[in-house]
């Protein structure tokens, strides 16, 4: 069973910075795809930004320029730099990762608040 732990997140002021970090407890070289997700409230989680185990990343039209994805396979962690936050970035930000049978394993969520 993979474990994901995420931590980071907190209240930071508009136009601030946050690194997110996701511990995992298998190596991350092994997962297919990891990402990570936010779910503000009423409404449905969406992707935020992912990579895959070649390195490419994506990203959301609403993250793009701010927010960064990488991996440290040494470290066993992914993490999400988030630059020129915006009050609309405020939810709750959840890591995925893919193992190679298709599994989705999901942290348990860390509340990122940024107030304008």
């Amino acid at each position: 069973q993979v474990q994901l732990v995420e931590s980071g997140g907190g209240l930071v002021q508009a136009g601030g910075s946050l690194r997110l970090s996701c511990e995992t407890s298998r190596n991350t070289f092994i997962f297919n795809n990891l990402g990570w997700y936010r779910q503000a409230p009423g409404k449905q989680r969406e992707l935020v930004a992912s990579i895959n185990r070649g390195g490419t990343t994506t990203y959301a039209d609403s993250v793009k320029g701010r927010f960064t994805i990488s991996r440290d396979n040494a470290k066993n962690t992914v993490y999400l730099q988030m630059s020129s936050q915006k009050p609309e970035d405020t939810a709750v930000y959840y890591c995925k990762a893919v193992s190679v049978d298709q599994n989705d394993n999901w942290g348990q969520g860390t509340q990122v608040t940024v107030s304008s």
